[in-house]
């Protein structure tokens, strides 16, 4: 690598951290999304069909 395996393998491993970190946050607002649209979802519901 001419010297700079250092740079290059850093370089790598930064990307992948952030790679790594991205897929973590999407998981993470997936899964609020869902429970918010849960939550509107009950609050969507009509007195009538609370009780059936």
């Amino acid at each position: 690598m001419g010297g700079r395996g250092f740079f290059v393998w850093s370089a790598y491993g930064v990307t992948a951290v952030c790679v790594v970190a991205e897929l973590m946050w999407l998981r993470h607002a997936a899964r609020q999304s869902q429970r918010r649209l849960a939550r509107m979802q009950e609050w969507d519901k009509s007195p009538e069909q609370v009780g059936s």
